[in-house]
């Protein structure tokens, strides 16, 4: 893997759930803190997709992925690597 490569972290997250995405959070692995809705006052119904840049400025590359969507469930997927990967899809 190439340093431009790697220093890439925008992702497109996928929305293939059959629900409206509310909030989207990332956070570097080693913090317990989910950080700020990614998503702001924006949502990504279903079939959607969203480019977001995840570089949080420490270099890290595995990151915590939370959804959160309108019906009130929540998906957590732990130690994404963003550095490897340019979309990842909730089903």
């Amino acid at each position: 893997m190439n340093a431009a490569f790697a220093a890439d972290r925008r992702v497109d997250i996928v929305n293939n759930t059959g629900k409206t995405m509310e909030e989207f959070y990332a956070s570097a692995v080693d913090t317990d803190d989910w950080e700020e809705d990614i998503l702001g006052k924006d949502v990504l119904a279903d079939g959607e997709e969203v480019e977001i840049d995840i570089n949080d400025g420490s270099g890290a590359c595995k990151f915590d992925f939370k959804a959160v969507f309108t019906d009130g469930t929540e998906r957590v997927k732990r130690g994404v690597n963003v550095c490897s990967i340019s979309k990842y899809t909730y089903r």
